[in-house]
């Protein structure tokens, strides 16, 4: 099982070759990934689209518990000077507490264990 963060989500949107073997999948994510891929992709398309491409793709939402927030900040802390973002450090998280790849075209994460990295 897979863990999809937000880069992959929009290279998938984008229709990417390198995220083509995804796309027919369930994206397992988080609603703080899904609110990350509606924000860059409103900065550029009509809010309707969004919505319409959003309701297009098969979701499937892991909840973000007390327990992942924590383990999260601990990570984020622990590689501060990669400057990795919240929402990054907490999928991540997500994926490793929930037995799945991390998957992603973060370059910070490509030193990670159990992360499945498509450029």
């Amino acid at each position: 099982m897979i863990f999809f963060d937000s880069y992959a989500i929009l290279e998938i949107i984008k229709g990417s070759l390198n995220y083509e073997k995804y796309s027919e999948t369930i994206f397992i994510t988080n609603t703080l990934n899904l609110s990350e891929v509606f924000y860059s992709l409103i900065r550029e398309i009509d809010e309707k689209i969004v919505l319409d491409i959003i309701d297009s793709l098969n979701f499937e939402f892991i909840e973000i518990s007390a327990e992942i927030a924590i383990e999260s900040a601990k990570f984020k802390y622990k590689n501060k000077k990669l400057n990795l973002s919240y929402a990054d450090c907490i999928g991540y998280i997500t994926a490793l507490k929930n037995n799945m790849k991390f998957l992603t075209g973060d370059k910070e994460f490509e030193r990670f264990g159990d992360v499945e990295f498509v450029k």
